[in-house]
């Protein structure tokens, strides 16, 4: 039996580690040919070292317009298409608005809204009749949480973009998507503590907030990328699929 996504090419921001590496696995493991990019060579080299097959790196960041068109060029070098594209690239810094600066606004706009924006854009000429299109915001795109406030609203500008681009794409054929996870253990969350001790108690935290009682694997967001991406979503366009256990909806 064969893979069900045999002979797609697809493209995952931010693969390099986390949800962005179990999707690019999943993806490879289903079938395709994946492209991953992110900022650190590094990460890059261990992500297609461990994924090993049907997997190549384009290092770059998505806020840099110029890496995106040196990306999509070796795309269309390589492959001379795309199928499946996952706008997944994106950070968090946590500021209350009386701490925030222009800086930190302006970091975390570039990367995960101004990045997503046109990820997608210049990806367009690649894509034909039958491309899926997976932008990753978050179920704060709903919600409140202290600190995260700049965060929360790059991915609400992420979830109003897929339902815009579902309406504006409809005709070409290409349906667009979105996934908003909740906590997820990934490096992520090693970046929002000073300490382990800290770590921990955040861990707990969020947990106590969420109805499941744990936190989400990347696999399981990976399962979620691969249906949105696959003809399994095919009668499924502009949907905003929460795969965060619970928080948002109970």
């Amino acid at each position: 039996m064969s893979a069900k996504l045999d002979g797609k090419v697809a493209l995952v921001t931010g693969g390099s580690t986390g949800i962005g590496l179990a999707a690019a696995r999943r993806l490879v493991d289903e079938g395709a040919f994946v492209f991953i990019t992110g900022r650190r060579g590094t990460e890059l080299d261990k992500a297609t070292a461990e994924i090993g097959r049907n997997i190549e790196a384009v290092q770059g960041d998505v806020s840099d317009l110029g890496d995106l068109d040196r990306l999509y060029a070796t795309i269309k070098e390589r492959k001379g298409r795309l199928d499946i594209v996952v706008a997944n690239a994106g950070i968090v810094e946590m500021r209350s608005i009386d701490e925030s600066t222009p800086e930190h606004f302006d970091k975390i706009f570039n990367i995960n809204a101004r990045g997503t924006y046109f990820t997608v854009q210049k990806a367009l000429p690649l894509l034909g009749s039958g491309a899926s299109v997976v932008l990753v915001s978050s179920g704060m795109n709903v919600k409140g949480f202290p600190t995260y406030g700049a965060y929360a609203a790059t991915k609400a500008a992420i979830r109003s973009f897929g339902r815009t681009w579902a309406a504006e794409l409809r005709e070409r054929g290409i349906r667009v998507n979105v996934l908003s996870p909740g906590v997820v253990e990934t490096p992520i969350i090693d970046r929002q503590f000073a300490s382990e001790a800290e770590r921990d108690a955040g861990v707990e935290g969020f947990k106590s907030i969420i109805p499941v009682g744990r936190l989400g694997r990347p696999e399981e967001m990976a399962s979620a990328i691969y249906y949105l991406a696959s003809d399994e979503s095919s009668y499924t366009t502009g949907f905003d699929l929460v795969a965060d256990g619970g928080i948002v909806e109970l």
